[in-house]
């Protein structure tokens, strides 16, 4: 791995499918409508000579034109990431367009093969499917025109962007980024090697941590941890008010210990092991609540399959809930159970980052996450949380926190200070301008 720079600081309903019709800029490329905001907006949080250093860095790429291209506009991290990042790189000066794939379910089932093989599945990936793959992403980028000084493909769904894209007049001098948000430190060899030469078609990766870069990759790969917005709906201020009247209407009652995860329903997310765990901490606490809240997104085919086996294992337990957005959990109510819970818990087996973990440590709720991928990178053991590698070590940090209130307390201080320091919103956005820098 070469160049290697560590930059710390630096709905699928009616009217969504309508929407992208109406919107439609190619045949099967959209773009996505987002919010305006303004970088000066965080300055409470991130102090104001944080914001004067980020807009030196701007006033020297004004006018730069930035292409994002991800899968979907909703559902998942990097969708939430998009939502906030692109606003602020339009406020710093550049002009930014953020596109996605048009929905397309033999693609999407592909894609998830993709996603679970290079999250350390074998055997799944073969030469049929990748044929078909190569073949819709044909079908997705014809007849793209648009020129960008920099474009940056999120993750393996639309990689065959910069292969298929770059020869074309209107992208001599592009700068191709490819933003890879997955753990690729056992990936399926089959599907690597697939992946390979289109990802060598990019002048630069980035990745969450430094071990998720492929040894074999021979480009400059940048450090970039992924980051939260503390202005967003999930996210911003709200009075414990709201937070009763919210979880009191999806049936929690608000004089119970309750303990809450906020993950996809997916096979990395353990969902049935933190029911597991709830059960044996229930021996010392009856009236334990737990709240499981996901989050269906249109690129994720799996998600309703693995909702219904984590439905199953709650089947007959009483104080164990289960809701997604298809149930009205919009942001705000995400934001509330976060706000509502006792301890938040993030129990995956496979993470790259999970953004989850800093929304509920920038809550001041104490996480006990899966030592795994990017979530030691959030969770200070002992510190702001605990990391746990089985359902008996969750269970007891469960039953500790809830037995030592000050302690939980002051873990939530920590949490807050830590994520202030290392994952809000602006600091990503000086990554990125860094980056573009490095890159001309």
């Amino acid at each position: 791995m070469s160049a290697q720079k560590q930059l710390w600081y630096s709905g699928n309903g009616p009217a969504c499918r309508a929407w992208r019709r109406a919107r439609r800029l190619v045949k099967v490329l959209y773009p996505v409508p987002t919010a305006r905001s303004s970088l000066g907006d965080y300055a409470p949080f991130v102090g104001y000579c944080a914001i004067d250093e980020t807009r030196a860095a701007a006033a020297k790429l004004e006018g730069k034109r930035v292409l994002h291209i991800s899968s979907t506009p909703y559902g998942g991290g990097v969708a939430e990431l998009l939502i906030s990042m692109v606003p602020l790189m339009k406020d710093v000066g550049l002009k930014v367009d953020w596109r996605v794939l048009e929905r397309d379910e033999d693609f999407f089932v592909i894609t998830k093969l993709l996603h679970n093989s290079l999250q350390g599945m074998k055997d799944l990936w073969v030469k049929p499917t990748a044929d078909r793959f190569m073949e819709i992403s044909e079908r997705y980028f014809r007849g793209v025109e648009d020129g960008f000084d920099y474009v940056i493909v999120h993750d393996p769904q639309p990689v065959a962007a910069a292969p298929l894209l770059r020869k074309q007049p209107a992208f001599r001098g592009t700068r191709w980024i490819w933003r890879c948000h997955l753990d690729l430190t056992d990936v399926d060899p089959g599907a690597w090697l697939f992946l390979k030469p289109m990802v060598s078609e990019y002048e630069a990766a980035i990745f969450t941590k430094a071990s998720y870069a492929p040894r074999d990759l021979d480009m400059p790969t940048y450090v970039v941890p992924p980051s939260i917005d503390p202005l967003s709906a999930k996210n911003m201020e709200l009075s414990s008010e709201v937070v009763h009247a919210v979880v009191a209407q999806f049936g929690l009652d608000n004089g119970k210990p309750t303990v809450v995860q906020v993950s996809r329903f997916d096979p990395w997310k353990d969902q049935p092991g933190v029911i597991d765990a709830i059960e044996i901490a229930r021996r010392a606490l009856p009236d334990l609540q737990l709240v499981l809240v996901g989050s269906m997104a249109e690129d994720d085919p799996e998600g309703f399959h693995y909702f219904q086996k984590t439905a199953e294992r709650a089947r007959g337990l009483d104080g164990v809930f289960l809701f997604t957005n298809i149930e009205g959990i919009g942001n705000i109510g995400v934001n509330a159970f976060q706000r509502a819970a006792d301890v938040v818990v993030q129990k995956s087996t496979r993470e790259g980052f999970g953004l989850t973990v800093s929304e509920a440590l920038w809550k001041e709720k104490p996480v006990i996450g899966g030592d795994v991928g990017g979530i030691p990178l959030q969770i200070i053991d002992g510190q702001n949380g605990f990391l746990v590698d089985s359902v008996p070590a969750c269970a007891e940090k469960i039953l500790f926190l809830l037995d030592n209130p000050e302690t939980r307390e002051e873990m939530g201080r920590k949490g807050r200070q830590w994520v202030r320091e290392h994952f809000l919103t602006p600091r990503n956005l000086s990554d990125y301008l860094r980056v573009f820098s490095d890159l001309g």
